[in-house]
């Protein structure tokens, strides 16, 4: 199996050149989905959004679930879904979980499509 089949999506995107340069092959869009699918949901989106924007770029699980009207596990499981496709990075503290952005990913996800005009 050649490497670039076990690429995670980040390291796909991180390959790939922006979308007006050429078209992504079936297994690069394979591999890129599921980055751009957990950003389609509108929890998730905004989790990002939180976590980026918080003090010192990390975030608690504790205080991210008060902005959200859904359940606890609800929440981790859209964290876990970021976590898991490689946008978030996490570290538990004691009984906390803390959740960092993984600048990296964004600034691959925006080399791909940043060649996009309307």
């Amino acid at each position: 199996m050649s490497k670039s089949l076990s690429l995670t999506p980040v390291e796909t995107v991180a390959c790939c050149s922006p979308l007006t340069k050429e078209p992504l092959s079936h297994e690069q869009a394979e591999r890129i989905a599921p980055l751009v699918k957990a950003l389609a949901d509108p929890v998730r989106l905004r989790l990002l959004s939180i976590v980026a924007s918080h003090a010192d770029g990390e975030a608690c699980v504790c205080d991210l679930n008060d902005a959200f009207d859904l359940s606890q596990p609800t929440i981790s499981h859209h964290l876990k879904v970021l976590h898991e496709v490689g946008l978030l990075d996490r570290e538990k503290r004691g009984v906390w979980v803390y959740y960092r952005v993984d600048a990296g990913a964004l600034r691959d996800l925006g080399a791909l499509l940043g060649g996009v005009v309307g």
